[in-house]
């Protein structure tokens, strides 16, 4: 029998050593999971590459982006009483809160599918804007026909939200501004339409009423969308206990839309699931993981800047193989082949 998920075996590909910082005075902090796909017979990662700035004695400093998207280095005196530093992530200051690191998307490609390389010809993306002064995070690539789709999460101090660019060259790229508004993140595209339809997943999140569940959405352009669905909750006591979002843009297969998704506990533990989704309609679930098909288990993915996380928006398919890159503890990259066909088993 075939196994459904194999490592590869030079995992993790990518950590923070292997890439250089933006700019003087800044420190890579953790690589995040990356979007992929094919661009003239290689395979190209989108990664988001989290940095902080170099700290000073006494002082917590924080980046961000102006409107201009100019970084801007801001200090804070440790012994100021309006300033809470007591999480490694998000400081507060007088009531506003500050992300400690900063985020932007590199692309790389690779002839054999693991070994990435960065050139001059493709540059990294900013922030840039009002909505995108704390970085932008998680991008997740679709092709459809010449034109690859990139949503990704825009972040400020306003919320999170998705935000769009359409490229066909991978330097040149069209921005199309927040295409669901906060708070929402986890956006993939399926990369065909379904009866003339655009058809993307998302996750909008409500503190008070609702939660972190996975939805769907609709649209004739592939910018502007509508007639949303709720098509997975959250489970009780299971991996997907605490909230769930979208991987990648789910895959076609003669059963249904197989998509895999990321599902995490009350103890911030993150595996991966699969849903089949019918093929004419996609917001009817067929099947659903009652186990997780991925968990943390190799060293690199239990210890990082923030273990037990395996979480991918990723992946290339050739036949029944799914290459799947994913975000290891909040740190590295790393490749797992995964059988469509097993992962269909699962769901019998």
């Amino acid at each position: 029998m075939k196994k459904i998920v194999a490592r590869h075996g030079q995992n993790p590909l990518l950590s923070p050593k292997d890439l250089k910082p933006s700019r003087p005075g800044m420190v890579i902090e953790c690589l995040l999971n990356p979007g992929a796909f094919k661009y003239k017979g290689k395979t190209g990662i989108v990664l988001r590459v989290a940095e902080r700035t170099q700290q000073k004695e006494g002082m917590v400093s924080v980046p961000i982006y102006d409107e201009k998207g100019e970084l801007k280095i801001l200090d804070f005196s440790l012994g100021d009483p309006k300033l809470d530093n007591s999480d490694a992530r998000v400081i507060s200051y007088d009531g506003k809160q500050y992300l400690t690191t900063i985020s932007h998307l590199r692309i790389l490609f690779s002839a054999d599918g693991f070994t990435f390389e960065e050139s001059e010809e493709f540059p990294p993306i900013f922030g840039q804007g009002a909505y995108e002064t704390y970085g932008i995070e998680d991008c997740r690539v679709s092709q459809i026909k010449d034109t690859y789709y990139l949503t990704y999460t825009m972040v400020s101090s306003n919320g999170v939200g998705v935000g769009l660019k359409t490229t066909t060259d991978w330097k040149t790229f069209k921005s199309h501004g927040m295409v669901f508004s906060p708070h929402n993140k986890d956006c993939a595209i399926f990369e065909e339409t379904v009866n003339g339809r655009f058809y993307a997943f998302h996750r909008p999140s409500s503190p008070e009423l609702g939660g972190n569940y996975m939805w769907i959405a609709e649209s004739m352009d592939g910018i502007h969308w509508g007639n949303h669905k709720c098509i997975a909750r959250t489970r009780p006591d299971r991996f997907d206990s605490a909230r769930l979002g979208a991987g990648a843009a789910p895959i076609k297969t003669e059963r249904g839309w197989l998509a895999i998704y990321h599902g995490a506990d009350y103890g911030h533990r993150y595996c991966l699931g699969a849903l089949l989704l019918d093929l004419d309609d996609p917001s009817k679930v067929v099947s659903r993981s009652e186990f997780p098909i991925m968990e943390p288990e190799e060293p690199y993915e239990k210890v990082g800047f923030f273990g037990e996380v395996i979480f991918t928006n990723g992946h290339v398919v050739n036949g029944d193989d799914i290459y799947m890159y994913y975000g290891a503890s909040d740190e590295h990259v790393a490749l797992a082949t995964l059988s469509i066909s097993e992962i269909l088993k699962t769901l019998d």
